[in-house]
């Protein structure tokens, strides 16, 4: 469908007006630009399938490039990361680019700004420069060192360059104005000195750039035409254009910076910082933690790609903040899955099964149907034997008429094989039942064509023989949080409301297909929900991870308080 007929959002409304201005059509070009002091989580996901979505849409370019400016922060290890995630994604970046290849411009064009007396080395302590700066409500002072020569400040930039000055001892500040009703414009830092290894650059540099100076200036330096930043960067535009006006030449594309709201979503926490917290802390077992709003943790847990830009599509963007019910990607991570994963039959909770009729030793392999939804139909072989494990929650020695699964004395068909009737039960000394006995019905074969094959019981029940059963580590997963927005309440900490019960571990019982699933295999386990192969499984041990439920099972809880 082409731009002009579908409805625009507001950001295409904007591309398309610069594009009627005159705008041409191969000067735009996008960029996503992650800080590298962290992993990506699902609010990254919207905005990289923004940026890199209004590049396939106009034909045009995206840069990747990496905010390395805090080398305190930032490692090689979240680089790598982010590059594997997008790519994860299903996108590529046109450049990959990182504010650190334009450490010497952006220095260059400092001094500049130092000789235009447009810049000046302060000497205040971060306190008293703090106080300075005033209120929203008052104005600023000016410092006691704004007046400084611009010999002097060039020597002072030269020296705090070379690492002559402990960190705190000075930063170059933007002589913009202190009284202006925005506080981003009361003089803001442009460098500061930092006595830290950087992850691309070693030791070369003992000053680096504030984020506002060195974001417009990449953006310049890119070409790049729109730059797409959430809504807590509305105040931090007239800054980025007063920059822009100090070094742009009208030969070439001036970027634009435009907001747009995050979308916040329900029983998570996307702060970075937060994140991190969750994981030295040990709530959760690392960045890739599936219970993490993370993309390695979402990929860890089994969500497809394809899911993850879908639930980015369906929310657009906006202008403002809202909280998106975390549902919502799970009906997208259902919906993908749907359509793309095998179903096979695994018990969980098992209680075995005797078909008290059947003969001893017998073993037969029925056909079963891997994905009914799939374009072409494929088959795989379940064995059958006299005996079986189903899921205790499928039997009841007494039950009512809304229970449609197996009773005593009533039948069930067991999923691709016979309908069987419950007979007897088996308990223990403390009144546990361990042996559920049935007859089955020999001429009932589901796909055999006999009359006795086509008759109708009230339920369906899956099952694993117990001779082939493979066992394997099933790790059941729930939200991280217990309130829809944990972190709502700034006076709360967040903490509290971790839920106890976001992990449940297991042990279950797969049909001998899935012997050699491999990492990262999703599947339908029918009747439970979608579930993938964990990293550590091994060949000796599968570990499966519960990915999401057939249905929305938090729907059922909401309503029912």
């Amino acid at each position: 469908m082409s731009t002009e007929e579908k409805s625009l959002n507001f950001i295409e409304q904007i591309i398309e007006e610069d594009l009627k201005n005159g705008l041409s059509k191969d000067k735009l070009r996008f960029r996503f630009p992650p800080e590298p002091n962290g992993y990506l989580h699902v609010g990254h996901a919207s905005a990289i399938c923004l940026n890199f979505g209004l590049g396939l849409e106009y034909n045009a370019p995206v840069n990747l490039r990496f905010d390395d400016t805090n080398p305190s922060k930032e490692e090689q290890e979240y680089v790598d990361a982010i590059k594997r995630d997008v790519q994860w994604l299903g996108f590529q970046w046109d450049r990959e680019c990182y504010a650190s290849d334009y450490f010497q411009q952006l220095y260059d064009w400092a001094v500049l700004l130092i000789q235009k007396g447009k810049a000046y080395v302060d000497s205040q302590s971060s306190e008293d420069m703090a106080q300075q700066k005033g209120t929203p409500t008052q104005p600023g002072t000016n410092s006691p060192f704004r007046d400084r020569s611009v010999d002097e400040n060039l020597d002072l930039f030269t020296r705090m360059k070379n690492g002559e000055f402990p960190k705190g001892t000075h930063v170059l500040r933007a002589k913009i104005d202190m009284t202006s009703s925005n506080m981003l414009m009361r003089d803001p830092i442009i460098y500061r000195i930092m006595h830290e290894h950087h992850h691309r650059t070693g030791n070369d540099w003992c000053i680096y750039p504030m984020y506002d100076w060195a974001h417009g200036e990449s953006d310049y330096l890119e070409q790049i035409s729109h730059s797409l930043c959430t809504l807590e960067f509305l105040p931090h535009r007239e800054l980025y254009d007063w920059f822009l006006d100090q070094i742009y030449d009208d030969t070439l594309v001036r970027p634009k910076q435009r907001e747009f709201a995050r979308r916040n979503l329900s029983h998570t926490i996307v702060s970075k910082r937060k994140l991190l917290q969750l994981v030295d802390e040990n709530h959760v077992t690392g960045w890739d933690d599936p219970r993490m709003s993370t993309i390695s943790g979402m990929r860890r847990r089994g969500y497809p790609p394809m899911a993850i830009r879908n639930f980015a599509n369906t929310i657009g963007i906006a202008k403002r903040t809202n909280l998106i019910d975390v549902s919502l990607l799970e009906f997208c991570v259902r919906e993908e899955l749907n359509k793309t994963t095998d179903r096979v039959m695994a018990v969980l909770n098992p209680v075995k099964l005797v078909l008290i009729n059947y003969p001893d030793g017998q073993e037969e392999w029925l056909d079963a149907e891997n994905n009914p939804e799939a374009e072409v139909m494929t088959h795989r072989k379940v064995p059958f034997t006299k005996e079986l494990y189903i899921e205790r929650e499928d039997f009841k020695e007494e039950a009512d008429k809304k229970f449609f699964r197996l009773t005593l004395g009533s039948e069930v068909r067991l999923k691709n094989a016979y309908i069987i009737k419950g007979e007897t039960v088996v308990k223990d000394a403390n009144g546990n039942i361990t042996e559920i006995h049935c007859t089955y019905d020999a001429d009932s074969k589901s796909g055999s064509g006999t009359e006795a094959s086509m008759r109708k019981v009230k339920g369906t029940i899956h099952w694993v023989s117990t001779q082939h059963a493979l066992e394997a580590e099933v790790r059941l997963y729930d939200r991280l949080f217990t309130h829809e927005n944990p972190d709502g309440d700034k006076e709360i900490d967040f903490k509290t409301y971790i839920n106890p019960n976001s992990l449940h571990v297991t042990t279950g019982y797969m049909e001998p297909s899935l012997k050699n699933a491999s990492t990262g295999t999703a599947y339908q386990f029918q009747r439970l929900g979608y579930f993938c192969v964990d990293p550590d499984s091994t060949s000796e041990k599968l570990v499966f991870n519960k990915t999401v439920g057939l249905r929305d099972t938090w729907a059922k809880i909401e309503n029912k308080e």
